[in-house]
């Protein structure tokens, strides 16, 4: 149904109007009764003062319909209880029957004294009785206007017709004259009706509204309670009710802010502090006019957020709504934003807030302590069993130290398997070891991860302070200088930061400092150590050696600055260095004299060093097998498959592949197949002893044994005395040696200068070879 008026309100009413209209044509019994018994008796009146018969039958048949309409309005069908058109118009077609008789009844009356008995007490007598129930049509009938008009015909034409045959021109005009009259009763029962069709029409649309408002009040999520310019309710929601644990709104209805915030205390749904400060703030809010906020939680551990404006018409208004989920929801993710998802702890960034707010806080003169904890050898936990197993051993170990620390000190991850500790209040140093010690004592042991047993083993630095000369993040970086010469000390240790550490962390950074510039500067060199045929005793190939002569404190060893390079992740760089200047220094060497550059495990974690070799060769203009790449086992476990596809991609470029250190990891072996290589490098440990052991001679044969017939060339690494080059030369037979026997490394130029050059080597293992023979031949003969 719309809300706009229809347009046919007369012909068709909707029928949740046309029913009310029904209802209207029985609201009133009571004047009709007495309008009966009026008639009735002046109808006898006249009979009487006549004694024509015609009176009396009209004052009889007025009375017996009379009676006949009211006992049907008394037992008629409940108006009220009408549903449909159907049962509405029969009922109104009942009240219309017993209304045109009733008016014909008193049309006879009337026409019976203007015509058919002429008596001017009669003719007075039926116009008032006219006058009097033309009256009552507009105000009784306007819910029919059937009604209506049945009765203004039965009225106005018998006096009409009654003053036309009188026949004289003055009842002649009078029987005219009544025309206009039943058009103007008409037009005001219209008007009538039109008036209270527009008043049923607006009340409907007030209940519309009244309902929409009171369904969409009542259905809201949020509470809602509505105040007066004296504070007290006037609107309330179902929500408002539960909250204040009242079954209707209506409870609510004039109460004060204070009455409502008192029964939530009275109920033990909140305090009464709250309620007092609830209370302030949504006041001053309303007294305001500003939007206040204010969040609350109630006793059973709900969260609520209120909120206070002024409306119009000095309405004040308060919403609240639950938000218990938001609220848990925001302290999720503050914790996990301020702790560890693996370990409970408090993570790095919350454990610095922390440690901040403490040491700011109390004594300055105190002293407090910070302990960086790290475990021993865990990447080979989660490369050897797998990152779940590693979580699992940090969960264990967290845990484990949590329960020795308890609360004299804050534990944090620190990242990876890093630990933090903040003691505070530290009586002196002495205590401080002993605690640590205490806490290194308990937390070394075996634990069970997913049925591994395994072992937990740490390093720690540890790093002591006056709490007013405290920031926290040097405090951090002692703490973790400590934590490294710690490991450098072996492990499974501990050490307490000395001034001696900050010298040796700022000589490392400036040394770091110093590397880098001279990469960018290429004041690196390269020096290259002969490798020699075994045949020919010649160079058949070098080894490029990447050197730094330091401008002030000389020259550095590559064991010193390699692993710094590293460490800065800029080893990359002298990769690509040395591999421009060993293929272009080899260009200028005799072929087909070699060059071999090792690969750092680094390197292999870029694809692009594949690019960088491509480029090196193709710039040099040299043929691809004259240049070797070596790569040694480190670089392989660290991600195996990934590495033999670069060095698939590489071996595909034309250059050689060597197994740098072989014999040295205890899974070098299964390389051997799976790798594309070309040569083996055997480490010189395997020749320590070799003069001397007839095992480390047994071990080497094996090896060689086991190369060639893969196709692989062996290289004998560390060969420094005659007697080892003669046992190689006579019982193991490696294609190619190197080792300080042979000299130091060279430049490029002495390379090019010894290229043609012999050992002399050769001539004294063909006489021990020679002799050899005899000796074996002479028993024989014997």
């Amino acid at each position: 149904m719309r809300d706009s008026m229809p347009a046919r309100k007369y012909k068709e009413l909707p029928l949740d109007l046309y029913i009310p209209f029904v209802q209207a044509l029985f609201r009133d019994g009571v004047t009709l009764a007495v309008g009966i018994v009026a008639q009735s008796f002046l109808a006898l009146l006249v009979y009487l003062k006549t004694l024509e018969p015609v009176y009396l039958v009209v004052a009889t048949s007025i009375a017996l319909i009379g009676v006949v309409r009211l006992y049907g309005m008394r037992h008629a069908p409940d108006p009220h209880k009408l549903r449909t058109r159907e049962e509405a118009r029969r009922l109104e077609n009942i009240y219309i029957v017993g209304g045109a008789l009733h008016g014909a009844s008193l049309g006879l009356f009337c026409f019976a004294g203007i015509y058919l008995v002429p008596d001017q007490f009669a003719e007075i007598a039926a116009i008032c009785i006219t006058l009097a129930t033309a009256t009552s049509i507009a105000g009784r009938n306007y819910g029919s206007p059937r009604m209506v008009m049945v009765l203004i015909l039965s009225l106005t034409m018998p006096i009409s017709i009654g003053f036309l045959l009188r026949g004289d021109i003055f009842h002649v005009t009078l029987g005219l004259l009544s025309i206009p009259f039943f058009f103007a009763i008409r037009k005001f029962a219209d008007n009538v009706r039109e008036v209270l069709f527009a008043a049923l029409w607006e009340e409907k649309k007030a209940n519309r509204l009244a309902q929409r408002f009171d369904r969409a009040l009542n259905t809201m999520t949020s509470g809602l309670v509505m105040l007066n310019g004296e504070g007290r309710v006037v609107v309330a929601n179902a929500e408002a009710a539960a909250l204040m644990q009242v079954r209707s709104p209506d409870q609510l209805l004039g109460r004060t802010l204070r009455s409502l915030l008192l029964r939530g205390v009275a109920g033990n749904i909140l305090s009464l502090k709250d309620a007092r400060y609830t209370e302030t703030q949504l006041t001053r809010a309303l007294r305001e006019g500003k939007d206040r906020k204010v969040l609350l939680q109630l006793a059973n551990g709900r969260y609520f957020e209120f909120s206070a404006r002024e409306g119009r018409d000095e309405l004040g208004v308060i919403t609240f709504d639950e938000v218990t989920a938001r609220i848990e929801a925001e302290e999720r993710i503050r914790f996990m934003a301020r702790y560890d998802n693996l370990t409970g702890l408090a993570n790095r960034a919350y454990f610095h807030e922390i440690v901040v707010n403490r040491v700011t806080s109390g004594s300055p003169e105190r002293e407090v302590g910070l302990v960086i904890l790290d475990l021993d050898d865990f990447k080979s936990i989660n490369d050897t069993l797998g990152h779940p197993v590693g979580d699992g051993l940090l969960y264990a170990a967290a845990e484990r130290l949590v329960d020795i620390v308890g609360d004299k000190a804050i534990v944090g991850r620190f990242g990876g398997d890093e630990f933090m500790l903040f003691f505070d209040n530290v009586a002196d140093s002495l205590c401080f070891a002993d605690e640590l010690q205490r806490i290194f004592d308990q937390l070394s042991g075996d634990v069970d991860v997913a049925g591994h047993t395994l072992r937990i083993q740490a390093s720690a630095g540890a790093v002591l302070a006056r709490a007013g000369d405290v920031d926290v993040d040097a405090l951090t970086v002692k703490a973790d200088l400590a934590l490294y010469a710690a490991k450098e000390g072996g492990k499974n240790d501990w050490r307490l930061f000395e001034a001696a550490m900050d010298d040796a962390f700022r000589d490392r950074q400036v040394l770091k400092a110093d590397l880098r510039h001279a990469i960018e500067t290429r004041a690196l060199r390269v020096v290259y150590q002969p490798i020699v045929s075994m045949q020919t005793m010649r160079i058949a190939s070098c080894e490029a050696l990447c050197r730094w002569d330091h401008p002030e404190t000389g020259p550095i060893s590559p064991a010193v600055f390699i692993p710094l390079a590293e460490e800065m992740g800029i080893v990359s760089e002298i990769t690509a260095f040395m591999l421009e200047a060993a293929t272009r220094e080899c260009a200028r060497w005799p072929v087909p004299i070699g060059v071999t550059v090792n690969l750092s495990a680094k390197d292999f974690r870029d694809k692009d060093i594949v690019r960088k070799v491509a480029v090196a060769v193709e710039e040099a203009g040299i043929d691809p097998g004259r240049l070797e790449i070596e790569v040694t086992e480190t670089a392989l476990i660290d991600d195996k498959y990934h590495t033999r596809a670069l060095l698939e991609e590489i071996k595909a470029l034309g250059v050689r592949i060597a197994l740098d250190d072989f014999g040295t990891g205890y899974s070098s072996l299964s390389y051997l197949h799976t790798l594309p290589l070309d040569k083996v490098k055997i480490d010189r440990s395997f020749l320590i002893d070799v003069t001397r052991s007839e095992r480390s001679l047994e071990l080497l044969r094996g090896v060689v044994n086991l190369s060639r017939p893969l196709g692989l060339s062996v290289t004998i690494e560390g060969v420094e005395t005659f007697e080892q080059l003669k046992i190689l030369a006579l019982d193991v037979k490696p294609d190619l040696v190197q080792g300080f026997l042979f000299g130091a490394a060279l430049s490029a130029s002495g390379i090019a200068t010894m290229s043609g050059t012999t050992w002399p080597f050769v001539r004294h293992i063909e006489q021990s070879a020679s002799a050899l023979k005899v000796s074996s031949y002479l028993p024989e003969r014997s």
